[in-house]
């Protein structure tokens, strides 16, 4: 179900995740939360480019009928 450039988005925003939380806490809570901005920013890019793969997928199987 999942293809590679799924698990590259999801660690991604994991990771920004983490990030956050580790610079809320030990550094500053203003870049907390500019990072943890990425990670809505990050999910919204991979369904663009999910919509994006399955529409190309969909136009090539349309064509070879």
């Amino acid at each position: 179900m999942f293809q590679k450039v799924d698990y590259f988005f999801l660690s991604a925003a994991f990771a920004s995740f983490l990030g956050s939380v580790a610079l809320w806490f030990l550094v500053n809570h203003d870049y907390g939360v500019y990072v943890g901005l990425w990670v809505p920013s990050i999910l919204a890019l991979w369904v663009g480019v999910r919509v994006a793969l399955l529409t190309c997928a969909t136009t090539d199987v349309n064509r070879r009928k």
